[in-house]
């Protein structure tokens, strides 16, 4: 049974969550009039918390950070876990584990904390990235029309399936790319990109999110 917080801890809590300021804040209400659900719909996911991991996956280390995070990914595009948490490749050791903001340490979780204890004194690295990067999500019929303004990968669904994550560029910013479904995306730029990119994105969206489009 989970404890309950005490009221210090959850005066804490909302202190961490008043004081913080997503990226893309400021484009909400533009996200919003520019989306028409279930054609094109763009949203900022704030705040998840994002660890990045330098492990061996075969190694004791590894087994022990894949109990945490529901495995660790083998090949490039694979992404595993089940639920919440997820850990997306980045290199043959190295890995992105994202989970919903109340995993994060300071908000009473324990994600960090516990991929530094599985990590032990072993080789490798655990490190909090979750100010580093922002979540965009980008769904729809015309969600891949919208990225294929820009992407130089092949995103047809018979090369580019849903559960696969991969490191691209979009609009010339590094960003990691996850398709969690057919007419889902969710796109991973650095907080300093957010800006550029969501206006580009809502630039890209708009010949879709016209009513003459069928």
């Amino acid at each position: 049974m989970a404890e309950t917080a005490t009221p210090a801890e959850t005066a804490h809590v909302d202190r961490v969550r008043g004081a913080r300021r997503s990226p893309a804040e400021h484009l909400a209400d533009a996200f919003t009039s520019g989306s028409v659900p279930g054609t094109v719909t763009l949203k900022e996911i704030p705040y998840q918390a994002m660890v990045g991991i330098r492990v061996e996956r075969t190694s004791d280390a590894g087994a022990r950070v894949a109990s945490i995070t529901g495995g660790l990914p083998a090949t490039c595009g694979e992404v595993t876990g089940a639920g919440a948490v997820n850990a997306l490749w980045l290199g043959p050791t190295e890995f992105l584990v994202v989970a919903p903001e109340e995993s994060h340490d300071s908000l009473g979780g324990t994600l960090v904390s516990d991929l530094t204890t599985a990590l032990g004194s072993d080789e490798g690295q655990v490190v909090d990235l979750s100010a580093n990067r922002t979540t965009f999500e980008l769904n729809g019929s015309h969600a891949r029309a919208v990225l294929e303004k820009t992407c130089s990968l092949d995103l047809h669904p018979r090369v580019f399936k849903a559960g696969t994550a991969v490191s691209t560029e979009l609009a010339h910013i590094p960003v990691m790319l996850w398709k969690t479904s057919e007419e889902n995306y969710r796109i991973f730029p650095r907080a300093s990109f957010a800006d550029f990119l969501g206006r580009w994105l809502l630039d890209a969206m708009r010949e879709y999110a016209s009513p003459e489009v069928p």
